[in-house]
């Protein structure tokens, strides 16, 4: 069993900021250092949306374009922990926003949306 927990969500008003945080953990989950972890978004009723996925080392890190210079996706190993730094939110980021782990490549994640798991989201509101 792996699970994934997103934690950092809440309401914020554009131009605001939120950090979210994914941990990782489970007696199947032998190494979060061997995945890469993304971040995706779905509103209801829409297509799933990658925003941003990084290498196991962080050293390969890919964004969507519409968040690009906005969000930064980090990670700590030695926590298993990732995390996304939301900087200048538009209400158009509102969203559900999930964590994703993957043993496919960084890039490969985000532009296939290859995933191996997924955590159960955690709701992002900007007021506008």
């Amino acid at each position: 069993q792996v699970q994934l927990v997103e934690s950092g969500g809440g309401l914020v008003q554009a131009g605001g900021s939120l950090r979210l945080s994914c941990a990782a953990s489970g007696r199947t989950f032998s190494s979060f250092s061997s995945y890469a972890m993304g971040w995706f978004r779905r509103a209801p009723g829409k297509e799933r949306e990658f925003v941003a996925t990084i290498s196991w080392s962080g050293g390969n890190i890919y964004y969507a374009d519409s968040v690009k210079g906005r969000f930064t996706i980090s990670r700590d190993n030695a926590k298993n922990t990732v995390y996304l730094q939301m900087n200048s939110l538009k209400s158009e980021d509102t969203d559900v926003y999930y964590c994703a782990a993957s043993l496919s490549p960084a890039q490969a994640m985000g532009v296939m949306g290859q995933t191996n798991y997924w955590g159960q989201g955690t709701q992002v509101t900007v007021s506008s």
